[in-house]
């Protein structure tokens, strides 16, 4: 049985390392992708994990399917095609942490996975299903999430969301609007940052917006807030978890590190999403600060994900 597995896009953060002797900005190579960093953070914590995706039968492609590996993660349901190429994300990170993106996605692979490309074994011997809302964005990757998250509910997975809203890669907001709001009735875990509350709700209070997916039926509700931490709902009521004291140094992948955190403990307790109490919601969150806090001190996603005794030493540390 896996832990979690995730279904989504894998691609590469060229991220913005400063400048050389020339004056030119210098971007080094990571495995990025949300799905796929929160694979990478539960499976540095020792959990079994998989991904399905797809990406070129390139440099990056067998990069990327090679960083899985070394991740421990399961990647028979990775494809590596012959006729797309491997999706790419340049990362600018600003002196506060704060990054800006530029997508090369037009025929990316990501965006290419086909239902017969999903292996459904995969999917019926995992607790977790886990994506994110990349995958909405176009066809075919949108029909064949569906056609996963439609077979995992089948197969009594947990279904967890976590939409992540990059502008460019929308034909507007509006249709980014209707396909990232079309998943929240098939959650039972979701995971928002502050920021999109009013695309997901149309409410900007995130205790309110937090109300609102619960009365849409989602088992747990959790708010990122940034430096301050996190709000999570069950359905006992709603509880704010402070965040550590940090020096972040880049916030590439820190929500996925800190869900990759929460997701773990969810998959070690045993319990059914509604029987989660408030104060094990909030004590999941709290772990998952812990691993978002150690991300962030170090350049990259999936290459910054801490193991279980990074995270138990942050654990120790003084929350804001």
């Amino acid at each position: 049985m896996f832990d979690g597995i995730a279904l989504g896009e894998m691609l590469i953060d060229f991220t913005m390392q400063g400048r050389n002797e020339q004056g030119q900005r210098v971007f080094a190579q990571n495995a990025g992708g949300a799905p796929a960093n929160v694979m990478a953070a539960m499976a540095k914590l020792g959990a079994r994990t998989a991904f399905i995706g797809k990406a070129g039968n390139d440099m990056h492609g067998r990069f990327l399917k090679e960083t899985l590996e070394q991740c421990g993660i399961d990647s028979t349901g990775f494809t590596l095609s012959e006729d797309y190429f491997t999706t790419l994300a340049f990362v600018d990170v600003k002196p506060d942490g704060e990054r800006e993106f530029s997508f090369a996605r037009n025929h990316g692979a990501d965006k290419m996975l086909e239902k017969e490309e999903v292996p459904l074994e995969l999917i019926r011997n995992s607790r977790i299903l886990h994506l994110g809302s990349i995958s909405l964005t176009d066809e075919p990757v949108r029909s064949t999430t569906l056609f996963a998250v439609q077979k995992a509910k089948e197969a009594g997975c947990v279904i967890s969301y976590d939409p992540n809203y990059r502008a460019s890669l929308w034909k507007s907001e509006e249709l980014a609007k209707k396909q990232m709001r079309s998943m929240v009735q098939y959650a039972d875990l979701m995971k928002i940052s502050e920021e999109e509350t009013m695309l997901l709700t149309g409410e900007s209070d995130y205790q309110k917006a937090a109300e609102l997916l619960m009365q849409s039926g989602v088992k747990i509700v959790v708010v990122t807030l940034g430096k301050t931490g996190a709000y999570v709902q069950t359905r006992h009521g709603g509880q704010l978890v402070k965040g550590f004291q940090n020096k972040a140094v880049d916030a590439t992948g820190a929500g996925d590190a800190f869900w990759g955190g929460f997701l773990f403990q969810f998959s070690r307790c045993e319990k059914a999403p509604e029987t989660i109490t408030t104060e094990e919601a909030a004590k999941f969150a709290d772990f998952g600060n812990a691993v978002a806090s150690v991300c962030v001190q170090k350049h990259g996603a999936i290459p910054a994900m801490p193991d279980m005794a990074q995270t138990l030493e942050q654990l120790k540390e003084e929350r804001l």
